[in-house]
């Protein structure tokens, strides 16, 4: 293949040496494509396999057994009472569904974010109520436990949520601090061994319900969002104030309370991360966040869609059912095709993310695009309907309002737009 020249110097024998060295990489990697192109492609790729596995299949049926038998009676009557689905949230604990993708040695179901995906999906389609405090419990408490707590975190708080005993909540917004998350009024003051926390938190997913919180806020006010921890507080310490429920336009039977601490004590030991840690945290956790809600966005679109669709081939109007007029069926057909492309927005979002890959981008674009076809598709799903779109009987103008949170809430389209276009334009 080559000859060696006795006149070469120390570095050109060593270049030829590696000129022959190559050559042999690439004549055996040609042989093994050649002879195994799955195995090649599986080692040498990272691919995302569209194919469902048996375990998560198996997930996606159990969500949706869970949901047609558990959610879907009393639906109705929870979102016009604005009951929060206790019963309901508490089979889901016992089911793994609070904890999913939490390593099973502190509880968890130990399962990836595809599974998680398909189950908030299938959850959403009948209650978006149920699968908020679902989402929030998942992604924001356990995942920003598990990846960011300490052992002693984990042990304490993390094991009790992930199992479904206790609920979490994550505490960001405020009445001046939404969208700009840096702006936290709210105040822990170093006071040595503990901090002494003061403020008010806005539009608190399971506020009443939960046992513990995930605050944020600012320690350091001169240091901008580099002097914000993130805190974890026990709901019953003293000086802590639970505010009336919020009567709200969908997701009605979700517990969304303002949070206010008055000279609330948090151990030192309950910071999560190094000191001025939590602004990264709470981004880190929102991007992951942003995951559930797209899919829960992706849920309601697609529950809209089946009902729709049940009813366009049972209603007749002019001698026939009106899925048979083109005005109904290219509908159906753009609501079909929406739905596809959000779902397979969602689960390249959680593939990046069970890769160890930054999700960033992926998550936003997911959350950003579901969000607005939920809109599109319960829009069209009452138009559909007609008159019996526009009665609760018909479940359909319930997820036309649900719809809407889905563009607010971690990040609204407007701040995914920020995130996305940033990232684009770095090219």
């Amino acid at each position: 293949m080559f000859m060696i020249n006795n006149n070469l110097s120390q570095k050109q024998f060593l270049g030829k040496i590696c000129d022959i060295l190559y050559c042999c990489h690439v004549y055996l990697n040609a042989i093994c494509y050649l002879r195994f192109p799955a195995v090649f492609c599986a080692l040498y790729y990272k691919h995302m396999d569209f194919q469902l596995t048996e375990e998560q299949i198996a997930v996606q049926l159990a969500a949706r057994d869970f949901a047609r038998t558990e959610l879907l009676p009393g639906v109705i009557e929870r979102d016009e009472k604005q009951k929060f689905p206790a019963e309901q949230i508490k089979k889901l604990g016992e089911l793994g569904f609070l904890g999913m993708m939490v390593n099973p040695k502190y509880g968890g179901s130990g399962m990836d974010t595809i599974s998680y995906v398909l189950a908030m999906e299938e959850i959403s389609k009948i209650d978006a109520s149920v699968s908020v405090c679902m989402s929030v419990n998942n992604s924001l408490v356990c995942w920003g436990l598990e990846k960011y707590g300490n052992e002693d975190q984990k042990q304490k708080y993390l094991t009790q949520l992930a199992r479904g005993e206790k609920i979490g909540a994550f505490l960001l917004s405020e009445p001046e601090a939404g969208s700009d998350a840096t702006s936290q009024r709210t105040t822990a003051e170093d006071k040595g061994d503990y901090y002494l926390l003061n403020g008010t938190k806005n539009w608190i997913t399971n506020g009443n319900s939960a046992s513990y919180y995930l605050v944020i806020a600012q320690t350091y006010p001169e240091k901008g969002h580099r002097g914000i921890n993130a805190l974890i507080v026990e709901k019953d310490s003293p000086g802590v104030t639970v505010g009336a429920k919020e009567n709200k336009l969908g997701i009605r039977g979700s517990d969304t309370h303002s949070i206010m601490f008055q000279d609330v004590k948090v151990p030192k030991a309950n910071r999560i991360g190094d000191d001025g840690f939590g602004f990264t945290f709470a981004m880190k956790v929102l991007a992951g966040g942003r995951i559930g809600i797209a899919a829960q966005a992706l849920g309601i679109a697609s529950g809209a869609y089946e009902l729709a669709l049940k009813y366009s081939k049972e209603r007749k109007a002019f001698g026939t059912e009106i899925s048979n007029h083109q005005a109904i069926a290219f509908k159906l057909a753009d609501m079909a095709t929406e739905i596809e492309a959000a779902r397979l927005l969602c689960h390249k979002a959680a593939w990046t993310k069970d890769q160890g890959l930054d999700y960033t981008l992926s998550a936003s674009m997911a959350k950003l695009f579901a969000s607005d076809i939920a809109q599109r598709v319960t829009n069209e799903a009452v138009q559909i309907h007609g008159g019996y779109g526009y009665v609760k009987e018909f479940h359909v103008e319930r997820l036309l309002r649900d719809a809407k949170i889905t563009q607010i809430y971690e990040g609204t389209s407007e701040v995914q737009r920020i995130v996305i276009s940033r990232t684009v334009l770095k090219g």
